[in-house]
């Protein structure tokens, strides 16, 4: 029992002070808790494929565990950090780092619980420094790989297909000098804890302040952009001459819709970012259930202008990749 209290603790108490550490909690424990869920099945499927190559291919365990391991870890894990970013479940490279660490977690549980039932012998001290390391080697590079995707995703929009390689490839490249078992374990588990853990914390940091600077700054521009949208000069404005433009080129109830759906999603930023003000307060505002048919609101809009009118739409830059973020934000608030 001590054994395994010493092998699963770390990563599990790292994963908490992680999601302590985020005033705006921006991810749902739900989510989390299915990040989790996601890494331990990467680990199952990993322990097959490792064993596959082993008795299948006739590979070395040396060339196993120190060059193709690394690589088949580390993209398991990440599957499902694509899945959220290009989801635009995260919006902001501390939500992705959570999220990469969370993956990161269920994987090493299930690896670390493999490994007590396959190695009987050793004492805490060893289970320990074996937890730890499996902590921040699979939580770390992960959250790492997840927060350059994250950057990447928010800064070449639309490049969105090729934005997890750099990140994976810095993961794997981590993993796999730790594979090379250069370092008695305890010594590099100590390497590892020295370097991973102050470079995602200070991620955070400046994630943090990002955010209150977005919060801020964004909340006081889509004010300004409702008011303009609600104005009776709306028609005089940039926006306003844009859509009148698009009226020779899509149907006039499409363009309606157009109008409404700038100014359901200029709403529905204020909410969410009054929200996040909010909690990063202390003060938790419920979501009413007029929230709901907002979110459907939009749905039906969508759908009503068709995906070349959604493009059509880009330039004036009113919706953003983050407005699906808030979407799905309000929907797992409203979740409870």
């Amino acid at each position: 029992m001590l054994n395994a209290a010493a092998a699963l603790a770390p990563v599990v108490c790292l994963l908490g002070l992680l999601v302590l550490m985020d005033s705006f909690k921006l991810l749902p424990m739900r989510f989390v808790a299915q990040a989790i869920g996601a890494g331990a099945i990467a680990a199952g499927i990993a322990l097959l494929v490792n064993q596959q190559l082993l008795e299948t291919l006739g590979l070395p365990l040396p060339a196993v565990t120190r060059a193709l391991a690394p690589i088949v870890e580390e993209v398991l894990k990440l599957a499902f950090v694509a899945w959220a970013i290009y989801g635009r479940r995260v919006g902001f490279p501390v939500d992705a780092a959570i999220v990469g660490f969370a993956v990161g977690t269920g994987f090493a549980l299930v690896e670390n619980a493999y490994y007590l039932g396959a190695v009987r012998s050793g004492g805490p001290v060893l289970w320990l420094v074996r937890g730890f390391g499996a902590a921040i080697l699979h939580g770390a590079t992960t959250a790492i790989a997840a927060i350059i995707a994250q950057t990447l995703a928010a800064r070449r929009p639309g490049r969105r297909a090729t934005i997890v390689l750099p990140g994976l490839a810095a993961a794997i490249a981590i993993h796999a000098l730790y594979n090379q078992f250069v370092l008695p374990p305890v010594v590099a588990t100590l390497v590892l804890l020295a370097v991973l853990p102050p470079l995602v914390l200070l991620t955070f940091e400046r994630s943090e302040h990002a955010t209150r600077e977005w919060v801020g700054d964004g909340l006081d521009l889509d004010v300004e952009l409702l008011g303009l949208v609600l104005s009776d000069d709306f028609g005089q404005t940039r926006l306003g001459a844009y859509l009148e433009e698009l009226r020779s080129r899509f149907p006039g109830p499409v363009v309606a819709d157009m109008f409404c759906l700038m100014r359901v999603e200029l709403e529905l930023g204020i909410r969410v970012k009054g929200m996040l003000m909010a909690r990063d307060a202390g003060i938790e505002i419920p979501i009413d259930e007029d929230m709901a048919a907002r979110l459907a609101e939009v749905r039906y809009l969508q759908k009503s202008i068709g995906p070349t009118g959604l493009l059509a739409l880009e330039p004036l830059q009113v919706s953003s990749d983050r407005d699906a973020w808030h979407k799905f934000l309000l929907r797992e608030q409203g979740r409870g």
